[in-house]
């Protein structure tokens, strides 16, 4: 199927910096937007924009049916998502290819793997991937999680399974205070993902944070954009990606 318009399911600087190289390729570039953004300019500078709903991202930007129903009345070949809002969501991913439209990100099923980080570490142990020591059991009760965690020896870090940024995550020095910082972690996890599931992992003090970025095509065709260092952060997210 060839692309010739580009629904960017997003808002702000990203769907202004994806509207250029849409723009740039000669293609045609369609925004959305909620009572709040009608002037904003991610709309003024596409090339025909949707409006989706209330100024309340739940009822506009997080609302797949909206931005399916967008896509689809703009006669859009594809949806970019972004980042934030529904980019990690494998159920938006697939309600875009169930449209019969392209999505412009990774396959849903590869979405639901890696949007779990318990599930993510455990394909990858199975894979033979080397990983920081710990444990991304199912089982959740604070006895269990105790006993990983002396296993896996302290320090260690408490992490939330589902989302990111920082959110869900607590250094233990000791374990006198393990279950009062899994009570924390469990309850901010809940609130800003919907799900209290933890995993441990051993700490790494004074580590370099580096990552790559790998983009693949429906070809076959697989590249990497070398090295990026995320090491400067605050309240464990990143300030700077060099």
């Amino acid at each position: 199927m060839s692309i010739q318009s580009i629904l960017i399911a997003n808002r702000g600087e990203i769907a202004c910096r994806i509207m250029r190289s849409v723009q740039r390729a000669g293609l045609h570039a369609i925004a959305v937007y909620s009572d709040a953004d009608r002037t904003a300019p991610h709309v003024t500078m596409a090339d025909d924009a949707i409006g989706i709903g209330p100024a309340v991202a739940s009822q506009s930007y997080l609302c797949i049916e909206k931005i399916v129903d967008a896509a689809l009345q703009s006669g859009s070949d594809a949806v970019h998502p972004g980042y934030g809002f529904l980019s990690e969501n494998a159920d938006f991913a697939q309600a875009i290819t169930d449209a019969g439209l392209i999505f412009i990100g990774p396959p849903a099923a590869a979405i639901a793997a890696m949007g779990n980080k318990a599930e993510a570490k455990r394909l990858m142990i199975a894979a033979g991937v080397p990983c920081v020591p710990g444990y991304q059991g199912r089982a959740q009760s604070d006895e269990q999680l105790q006993q990983a965690a002396a296993q896996t020896g302290y320090p260690v870090m408490i992490k939330a399974a589902s989302g990111g940024g920082g959110r869900g995550m607590r250094l233990v020095q000791h374990e006198s205070t393990l279950i009062a910082e899994l009570a924390m972690a469990r309850s901010e996890a809940l609130s800003a993902f919907g799900s209290g599931e933890l995993i441990i992992e051993r700490a790494v003090l004074n580590a370099r944070h580096i990552e790559l970025q790998i983009f693949a095509d429906q070809q076959g065709n697989t590249v990497h954009l070398g090295e990026r260092d995320c090491s400067m952060q605050r309240r464990h997210q990143k300030v700077i990606e060099e």
